[in-house]
C-alpha cells in the first residue's frame, strides 16, 4: 500500500502542476453552471404588447391595466387594427390584444363565449415565446372571470416560478461529472502510453490495477470538490432547492463519479493517442448526454427507438434521480430504481474496462 499511495501522490502532484488541467477541471463547472443558470434561459421574462380597442371603455382600460401590472408584460400603447400586422412584423411588440367593439356587452353576462370578446395575436416566429406568452396572458385574462365563466385555479408544483435553472442544474451535473471524470481520466492514461511512461510504471513492484486506480483517485477527489461547488452554487446563487435527501443526493453522485471513471478507463483501452481519446469521448459522451439524457429534451417526447437507446445512457438515470431529490423533494427510497440501474452499470463497466485494459497490457 505504500507504493500505491506513492503513485497517488505522484499523480496528484502531476495534476497540480498542470495549470491548464486544473483550470479546466475546476473552472469549467462554475462557468457552465452560471452560463446555463443565467444566460441560457427558456423562460419568458418580458413581452411587449399593444392593444386594439376602437372604444377603450372603462372595462377595457381596467383589463389592460391588469395585464400591464403583470411583470411578464409591458404595455406599448393603443394601435389601430390595420397596424397590428406591421408592429408584429417589425418586432415592435410580441403580442397584440384585440378587444371587440362591444366588449362591455359581451362580458356583461350575456352568455357568449369569452373568445369572441378578446382576440390574442402573437408573433410565433419563436414558438417557445409565443406558446409561453399566450399561456401567461390567457391565465391573466381568465383570472378576471369575465363573461360568467368559471375562474380556473392553477397550481404549479415543484417549480412555480418556471425557472430554467431547476431543469438545467440536474442535467448540468450529469454532463460535467461525466466529462471531467471520463474524459480527463482517459486522456491521462493515454498520455502515459503515448509518452512511453506507462511501461516504466508497469515494471514497478505495484500491480497494474493499483497503478490505474491510483491515477483515477485524484480525478475522483477533484470531482468531489466540483460536486460541493455545484451544490453550493445551485442552492445559494441559482436558488435551486435541496428539498429531498441531501445525503442520498451525495451518495448517488459519488456512485455516478465512479461510473464515469470506469467509462474513462474503458475509453483509454480503445485509444492509442490523446487526440483519439478526445474524439471518442466527444462522440460517445457529449451528444448522447445532451440529446438522450433528458437534460434538454423530454425523453417522453422522443420516438420509441430513441427512448430505448436512452436507457443505456447513464446520465438519463442520474439526471432523473437528481431532479426527484433536488426539485421534487422526494426521499431516497423514491430513486432506488435509478440507483440500482447506475450500480449495475458501474459494476458491468468496471469489469469490462479492467478486462480489456489487462488484455491490452498483455
Amino acid at each position: 500500500m505504500k507504493g500505491f499511495f506513492s503513485f497517488v501522490r505522484k499523480e496528484t502532484l502531476h495534476i497540480l502542476r498542470d495549470r491548464r488541467t486544473m483550470l479546466i477541471v475546476l473552472l469549467m463547472p462554475v462557468v457552465q453552471l452560471l452560463l446555463f443558470g443565467f444566460a441560457i434561459s427558456v423562460e419568458v421574462n418580458n413581452i411587449d404588447f399593444a392593444v386594439v380597442a376602437s372604444h377603450p371603455t372603462e372595462a377595457v382600460r381596467r383589463q389592460v391595466e391588469r395585464i400591464a401590472a403583470n411583470p411578464y408584460f409591458t404595455f406599448e400603447g393603443y394601435i389601430r387594427q390595420d397596424e397590428a400586422d406591421e408592429v408584429l412584423r417589425t418586432g415592435e411588440v410580441g403580442a397584440v390584444v384585440v378587444f371587440a367593439d362591444d366588449y362591455d356587452r359581451r362580458t356583461a353576462g350575456s352568455g357568449e363565449p369569452d373568445g369572441a370578446a378578446i382576440q390574442l395575436i402573437f408573433d410565433a416566429s419563436n414558438p417557445n415565446d409565443a406558446s409561453s406568452g399566450a399561456g401567461y396572458l390567457r391565465s391573466v385574462l381568465l383570472a378576471e372571470g369575465t363573461g360568467g365563466a368559471p375562474t380556473p385555479e392553477l397550481h404549479l408544483l415543484y417549480n412555480p416560478q418556471m425557472k430554467s435553472s431547476y431543469n438545467f442544474v440536474p442535467g448540468l451535473m450529469g454532463l460535467i461529472f461525466m466529462l471531467i471524470c471520463a474524459m480527463m481520466t482517459s486522456v491521462s492514461i493515454v498520455r502515459e502510453k503515448e509518452t512511453g511512461t506507462m511501461e516504466v510504471l508497469l515494471v514497478s513492484p505495484v500491480r497494474p490495477l493499483r497503478i490505474v486506480v491510483a491515477k483515477m483517485i485524484p480525478y475522483f477527489l477533484l470531482s468531489c470538490v466540483n460536486l460541493a461547488t455545484i451544490l453550493l452554487l445551485a442552492r445559494f446563487v441559482l436558488g435551486v432547492p435541496m428539498s429531498g435527501s441531501v445525503v442520498g443526493l451525495v451518495g448517488l453522485s459519488l456512485l455516478y463519479l465512479v461510473l464515469a471513471l470506469a467509462l474513462g478507463l474503458f475509453i483509454s483501452t480503445m485509444a492509442d493517442s490523446q487526440v483519439t481519446a478526445m474524439l471518442i469521448s466527444g462522440m460517445l459522451l457529449i451528444l448522447p448526454l445532451i440529446m438522450l439524457s433528458g437534460m434538454v429534451f423530454p425523453i417522453e417526447n422522443m420516438p420509441g427507438v430513441l427512448q430505448g437507446i436512452s436507457c443505456i445512457v447513464p446520465a438519463r438515470w442520474y439526471i432523473e434521480a437528481v431532479r426527484k431529490l433536488m426539485v421534487e423533494g422526494l426521499p431516497f427510497a423514491a430513486v432506488l430504481k435509478e440507483f440500482a440501474v447506475l450500480a449495475v452499470m458501474t459494476g458491468a463497466l468496471i469489469g469490462v474496462a479492467l478486462g480489456k485494459f489487462n488484455d491490452k497490457l498483455e
